[in-house]
């Protein structure tokens, strides 16, 4: 379990080891490094997802580690509040960007249209949290007010 501080509120996302070792063991290892303290989430669609972990307040990205095998094969469906990897077009190249998913996207579970979006945990609290967020004023999937993700810790 990581609690994840915002400039929104508290975040709690229950981690699943079991079905997603590969994806919690990157994630865990930014958080134990302090990664994801004063990024931003930088995309964030209200009916989609929204996404972080990479950028700054002023979108510089931080050095990431080497991209990880995608484990969407796992079982763990993108449903409302599960959080996944993200990734670009190629299937391995996760790093330290991550999504909460604000509805269910069935289209980004494996083999609906692609190899998938490995899930690797669920929000467990803090839901109005996320819902909030995804609601915050964009212009082209960027918050118009900086939404910071001050830290995120193992519980």
């Amino acid at each position: 379990v990581v609690i994840m501080d915002t400039s929104h509120g508290t975040i709690t996302i229950e981690l699943d080891s079991e079905n997603a070792p590969i994806s919690v063991e990157n994630f865990l290892t930014y958080v134990d490094a302090g990664h994801y303290d004063n990024t931003i989430f930088h995309r964030v669609i209200e009916t989609f997802m929204v996404q972080g972990g990479a950028y700054t307040p002023e979108m510089t990205t931080k050095p990431t580690r080497p991209a990880i095998k995608n484990e969407a094969e796992n079982g763990l469906a993108n449903d409302r509040y599960s959080v996944a990897m993200a990734r670009t077009s190629e299937v391995d190249s996760a790093t330290d960007q991550f999504f909460i998913n604000t509805a269910d996207n069935d289209f980004l579970n494996n083999g609906v249209r692609d190899f998938g979006y490995a899930v690797f945990g669920q929000v467990t609290d803090g839901r109005d949290v996320v819902d909030e967020i995804a609601g915050t004023p964009v212009t082209n999937n960027l918050p118009n007010e900086v939404v910071v993700i001050r830290s995120i810790r193992r519980q």
